[in-house]
């Protein structure tokens, strides 16, 4: 990987971090059409990267993240990241194998893509309009949406967005719950992650350290413009419009690896 492939899919994460098409899906495309070999820096690389998007997160509502009298707050993430560790730990091989595999991407995008039609008339009764109003029960079950992420074209924004309006959350609401939901999530898979690559290969070269800082910081930056653009464009428009996104991407992707243009 060079400097500008860092940079690029750092762009493709900021951009895709928080709207329901999948960022992990679209890194994963991006890098197989960009002739990037697949490798254990690469596998830590895609999600790593997701950090630095993630924290634009903290930096928009930093009231919120650092309001240390509203525990309540602290221990709802808390409760609904509990799935994804455990699942994580559980399913690590066999989610790392899902990262190498556009076709797994494709049906993903495509099978999520046809979920995103109908979801806004799915869910049309909401009573949860803020997190103050979030349970601790509505948060593990988000958490537990939020695992259908851990298989690559799914989305977690889209899963736990969906997971969010399925208990009652509003799309909005929904949406800033997911963001929250976020951090917890990719600081400890990306501590899993960096963990399991020291133990394993015994660190980062210095133009690995390079590599990584590059895009997290690139991903920082346009996260930032994303998340603003994402909600307004969510309260406006619903999810119909990312369905037929991933609808289109997902047969263009099958198209493709049928066709030996992109390795499956």
């Amino acid at each position: 990987m060079t400097v500008v492939e860092s940079i690029i899919i750092g762009i493709v994460e900021g951009i895709t971090e928080f709207i329901p098409i999948s960022s992990t899906g679209h890194m994963i495309i991006t890098e197989k059409l960009l002739g990037i070999a697949e490798n254990d820096f690469i596998k830590v690389f895609t999600i790593a990267i997701q950090l630095g998007a993630i924290l634009a997160v903290v930096v928009l509502y930093w009231q919120k993240f650092f309001d240390f009298k509203n525990w309540k707050f602290y221990f709802k993430l808390l409760i609904g990241v509990i799935p994804a560790i455990i699942l994580g730990l559980l399913f690590s091989k066999q989610i790392d194998a899902l990262l190498e595999s556009s076709t797994t991407v494709a049906i993903s995008l495509l099978g999520g893509g046809i979920i995103l039609l109908f979801v806004d008339k799915l869910f049309t009764k909401f009573r949860i309009r803020s997190e103050k109003q979030v349970s601790y029960s509505n948060s593990f079950v988000i958490g537990i949406w939020q695992c259908l992420a851990m298989i690559p074209g799914v989305s977690r924004s889209a899963a736990s967005i969906i997971g969010g309006m399925q208990q009652k959350l509003t799309r909005s609401a929904a949406a800033e719950f997911s963001f929250f939901l976020a951090v917890p999530t990719m600081l400890a898979a990306t501590g899993y992650k960096l963990l399991k690559h020291f133990q394993v290969n015994g660190g980062f070269s210095g133009e690995e350290i390079k590599l990584l800082i590059i895009g997290n910081i690139v991903a920082f930056i346009v996260a930032m413009l994303a998340i603003k653009f994402f909600i307004e464009f969510l309260k406006k428009y619903g999810f119909r419009l990312w369905g037929i996104y991933r609808v289109i991407l997902g047969i263009i992707l099958l198209l493709m690896i049928y066709s030996g243009h992109l390795m499956s």
